[in-house]
């Protein structure tokens, strides 16, 4: 679940003025802390605890972590507050729903079902998914794996039409995939397979789906043996319906209008996101995954390959997407590859860099945050890892 802010704070708006009530908090963030191993001192570390402390202030965010991790050790910095009525700080092994940052993880065990010969990236959808792909111009026949994991498919977003209104008044409701596809499927294309880019979640309800036809277990089965449990990643799980997050972690916030107080929405179920955007991890354990496939432990090189073979999103960054890993240009020289996250609660952005820097940013508001926020998230995680690189060389 990714990019969908404004929709959502619209429909947030009309739902608060509906009377619908999830408890109603407010609050401020506090200064930026710093503990672990330092990743640096001098003007760059102190550019970078400024903008922690701006996300938490100007940008209006409860609380933020930002976790760098290299070959040496990890630094994490916090900001603000875990919970806007006890001003508990932010834990620094904070757990929290990471949203799109799931696309990763089901686009490398897509792959990896390519390098064991079970899936073509090249194959059509209705391969695998017979008849779940149809109607209203789309078709299965048509439209490629590697289609669904580029977001070059054409495929409407089901987010675009699901009511949030529906999370709020219901936040434990389950949500079944095949049904949140034929949301999507029940409208028109955006274009030809192939002929554009856009992004819709709709692809990795599909990617996920394609998982459990082709191996017989569920896709979040699938992620913790291929990925979770290899890598002894023991802070992420995938948690199907389970509304809670395991762990020390913080509340999560929406803003249901620009004045608006918080609404805290910690708790729901996260089905909802499916494979498109339902799992939990933290700073630590997602620049782990991060580090491990961008370094070829998790995937063939041929497969890793195809996943960094990207195309331009049109975005002004030069942001370029590939399949479920997306990269952007580096100010201090080069590139860095991740992915952003947007779920009820929680924004998240994590980046790599080839050369052994992870940075992984959080912040406890989505919807309702700022266009500054997403931007200073963003700049956060490519000052971290430049900093990472500048203490390297050292």
């Amino acid at each position: 679940m990714i990019k969908q802010r404004h929709a959502l704070r619209g429909a947030l708006t009309l739902a608060v003025a509906a009377g619908v009530a999830l408890g109603v908090l407010t609050g401020t963030g506090t200064g930026a802390q710093a503990a672990g191993t330092a990743a640096g001192d001098g003007a760059d570390q102190a550019r970078l605890d400024r903008l922690m402390h701006r996300l938490t202030t100007v940008d209006g965010g409860p609380g933020a972590l930002l976790h760098l991790r290299d070959r040496r050790g990890g630094t994490v910095l916090t900001s603000g507050v875990a919970d806007v009525n006890s001003r508990a700080p932010v834990p620094r092994d904070s757990r929290f729903r990471i949203g799109s940052m799931t696309k990763p993880f089901v686009a490398t065990v897509v792959l990896q079902l390519v390098g064991e010969h079970r899936v073509s990236l090249d194959a059509a959808v209705e391969r695998y998914l017979p008849g779940v792909v149809g109607g209203n111009g789309n078709d299965g026949r048509k439209i490629t794996v590697r289609q669904l994991l580029q977001h070059t498919s054409g495929l409407p977003d089901y987010l675009s039409y699901l009511d949030p209104r529906q999370i709020l008044t219901d936040p434990l409701a389950h949500h079944d995939a095949r049904d949140l596809v034929n949301l999507a499927l029940a409208h028109p294309p955006k274009f030809a397979p192939g002929a554009g880019w856009r992004y819709s979640n709709t692809n990795y309800l599909l990617a996920g789906m394609i998982i459990e036809k082709v191996t017989g277990r569920t896709w979040a089965e699938e992620i913790d043996r291929r990925v979770i449990t290899p890598l002894g990643l023991r802070e992420t799980s995938v948690p199907g319906d389970a509304p809670a997050i395991p762990g020390p972690h913080p509340h999560g916030y929406v803003r249901p209008g620009e004045d608006a107080p918080l609404m805290d929405l910690t708790a729901f179920n996260p089905s909802v996101a499916g494979a498109s955007g339902g799992m939990i991890s933290s700073g630590a354990d997602f620049n782990r995954f991060l580090g491990a496939l961008v370094d070829g432990r998790l995937l063939r090189p041929a497969q890793l390959r195809e996943m960094m073979r990207t195309r331009p999103t049109g975005d002004s960054d030069g942001r370029a997407y590939g399949l479920g890993l997306e990269s952007r240009p580096l100010p201090c020289g080069g590139l860095y590859w991740g992915h952003g996250g947007d779920v009820f609660g929680y924004e998240t952005a994590g980046g790599a860099t080839v050369d052994g820097g992870q940075a992984t940013v959080m912040v406890n508001l989505d919807p309702g945050g700022s266009d500054a926020q997403s931007d200073d998230m963003k700049t956060a995680v490519q000052m971290a890892l430049c900093l990472h690189r500048s203490t390297a060389s050292r």
